[in-house]
Formats: structure tokens, sequence, C-alpha cells
């Protein structure tokens, strides 16, 4: 069958290429590129990996060195591994929170859906650096929490919160939970009541049947919460420099050392080309799903 020309569906689809190419390809190409580089005195600190000579042409010269350097040197992969975990996590907690929260939004009027959801969304109407400032007001020594505990007497000293493990999990729980609440609501409100009432009619308990239809029903809305959960969260730099302290170590940390700390371009392109590559297989997931959620 003849496909037909139709520029109008490019006239819709080149401004989101347009964009990728701008903000994205063209950054990538330029980090990878440099990754190949090695560190120089100079501006910018890194030398030619192509250089034009009209004698000898183009020429090519590129190192494998920044990547070797990420297998020998410990702090990375240290970084790599703590920033996957406290990733990882983070999206369990959001998930245990979320899931909750967005059943029982769904469950409820479409008068009071649009309220409830609102309240979800409030924390957005803010900057997001306010919003981490402001949690770290509550969990420090003589912040907010531990003022009410010491008062209720319910602690007899401060409760050591910040610049702990515990700080950077809150400060991820707290800032990206609407992310996996908004894709739950989204698939459990499309869910068919028809369904249960029939599982209901056969005579399936309520447990038994949220467990063998609400829940199946809605892994495509778990998957793209915890994707949108998880993917900022693993590369999470302010959460962790402004609530955890010099343990709490995470690959968007030490990409900002490398760049403005160290200057040492070349390295922190290549982490940067590993971190992206570590990501490809959530992003492909997201994907996935998305595309599937989208045709249901």
């Amino acid at each position: 069958m003849k496909t037909t020309w139709r520029p109008g569906r490019w006239l819709i689809i080149l401004p989101p290429l347009l964009f990728l190419l701008i903000f994205f390809l063209i950054p990538f190409a330029f980090a990878f590129k440099i990754s190949f580089a090695e560190a120089a005195p100079r501006v910018p600190p890194f030398t030619d990996v192509f250089s034009f000579t009209p004698d000898h042409g183009l020429q090519l010269s590129f190192s494998l060195g920044n990547y070797r350097y990420l297998l020998t040197d410990e702090v990375y992969g240290v970084a790599y591994l703590y920033s996957l975990r406290t990733a990882f996590f983070s999206t369990l907690i959001c998930l245990a929170l979320g899931y909750p929260m967005a059943y029982a939004i769904a469950r409820r009027p479409k008068s009071q859906q649009a309220l409830l959801l609102l309240i979800i969304m409030l924390p957005f109407w803010t900057s997001f650096l306010l919003r981490v400032y402001a949690l770290e007001g509550i969990i420090r020594d003589n912040g907010f929490l531990n003022t009410v505990l010491l008062q209720l007497g319910l602690i007899s000293h401060p409760l050591r919160i910040m610049r702990t493990t515990l700080a950077v999990y809150l400060g991820i729980i707290y800032s990206y939970l609407p992310f996996m609440v908004l894709p739950l609501f989204a698939t459990l409100e499309k869910l068919d009541p028809t369904l249960l009432e029939a599982a209901a009619d056969l005579g399936s308990t309520p447990r038994r049947a949220f467990l063998d239809i609400t829940l199946p029903l809605s892994v495509p809305g778990m998957i793209a919460g915890s994707m949108l959960v998880f993917i900022p969260a693993v590369g999470e730099f302010v959460i962790p420099s402004l609530l955890g302290g010099p343990n709490q170590l995470m690959i968007g940390r030490v990409l900002w050392d490398e760049f403005f700390g160290n200057h040492d371009w070349p390295v922190a392109s290549a982490v940067a080309i590993a971190f992206l590559l570590l990501l490809v297989g959530p992003i492909a997931i997201y994907q996935y799903y998305n595309v599937r959620q989208l045709e249901s």
C-alpha cells in the first residue's frame, strides 16, 4: 500500500524533534566527544579530539583513559551503586505510599477527585529548592520536628536526621511522591468498575478481587510512576547536597565536583555517558509501558 505524503504530520513532529536535537542530541554528542579527550590547562580545559591542518589533514586523537579511570577508581563505583540503591528504595517507598493514595482518590466521587488531586499537586506551585529548604527546617537538630518531640517529652535529646541517609530518603520521597501518585491515579481511574461487580457476583472477596483484577491492571501505572521517580532520583544533586553528608555521595554530586571543582571535563563527560547508559534500560521500559497505556 502506497504511503501518502502528509506534511501536516511533519509540522507537528518537527518542534519536538528540533527540541531533542538542540537540547539533547547535540549536547550528548559534545559530551561523548569530550569523554575521549584528555584534561589540559587551557580554555576549554581539554585536548582536541578532532583537528585539521593543511599539511596533515584531519587528525583523530582520542583516549579511553577516562573510561578506564572510572573502572579503577572506586569512588565512581561507590557513587553509582549508592545512587542506584537510594533511587531504588526511594521508588519502592513512594510506590508503597502512593498506591493507597491513588487508589483512594480513584474510588472517590468525581466531584472530590479534582480537589484531592489539587492537594497532591500543590507542592509544584513552589520552587523545588524552597521545598528542600523547608524540609531542612523541619528535620534539623533545632527544627520543628525535634522541638515538638522534646516539648511532648517523647525524646530527651534531638534526633540526628540531617546529614544522614535518612534525610536523603525523606527529601527524595517528599519531592517525588506526586510523580508516583498521578500516573497511578490515571491508571486506576480508568479501570472498569463492572469487573469488580462481576467478581463479587461470582463469590470473590474484596481482597481477592483486588489481587486478581485491580492490581494486575494497574501494573502499567506502577511502572510509569516508578520510572518517573527512579530516573530523576538516581541523578539527584540538590537533595544530597543540602540534606546529606559527605558519605551520601550520589552521581549527580560527583558530576558537579568533576566539572566545577576539579575542572576535569573529560572525566566528568565519561561519568555522564556511563550514567546515561545505566538509564537506557529504565527509560526503555518506561517508554514501552507509556505507549501501551496510551494505546489502551
